[in-house]
Parts: C-alpha cells; structure tokens; sequence
C-alpha cells in the first residue's frame, strides 16, 4: 500500500481525542488585538491536532489553537471587528486528536 509520504504512518490518524472544557473569562479585546490562554491536557504532544470553541455567540473573536509544548495546548482570541469586544466569562471546549500514538 503506498501512502503518498516517505513512510506510512505507524498507527491511524485519529485514535485517540483528548477533550477538555474549563472557564475562560476574556479581557475586553480592542480590533485587532489578542488574548491567550494556556491549559494543561495530559496526553497532548507536539505534533497533535487542537481545536478550541467558546460557548458564546460572537462573531467577533476568532480562535486559533495548538499544542506547544507536551501537554500544554495555547488558545489565542483575535478580535476582527472594527470595535471593542468585552465577552462575559464563558466555558472553554477544546479537543486534541492525537496524530499518533506515543
């Protein structure tokens, strides 16, 4: 079977899902700036899939995600409105699909 890499991988993408919601309480976000928050998901490794999701309805932030560091998952806010952006506290969903087993 040829995987179309240098080598197939050892175990399927997407075995394992590591999820984790906590409270995240935004500081008022001017246009263009951002906020960060780190958290700890044991299991995650460098190299692994993160998603992240606010419980709230604003168009306003986006949300980028990623794993730096071993069990370490960074989620940065960016605000892309023209104005002001002051979220009330809210939940914090974030999910890390291993890209291989370690």
């Amino acid at each position: 079977m040829r995987c179309g890499f240098s080598a197939c991988p050892s175990l399927p993408a997407g075995t394992l899902t590591l999820a984790l919601e906590t409270g995240w309480d935004l500081s008022s976000l001017t246009p263009g700036t951002t906020a960060n928050v780190d958290v700890t998901v044991w299991g995650a490794r460098r190299g692994d899939f993160a998603d992240a999701s606010l419980d709230t309805s604003s168009i306003a932030c986006v949300l980028e995600c990623h794993v730096w560091s071993n069990n370490r998952v960074r989620v940065t806010a960016r605000n892309v409105s023209a104005s002001t952006v002051d979220l009330a506290a809210t939940r914090l969903a974030m999910q890390v699909t291993k890209r291989r087993m370690s």
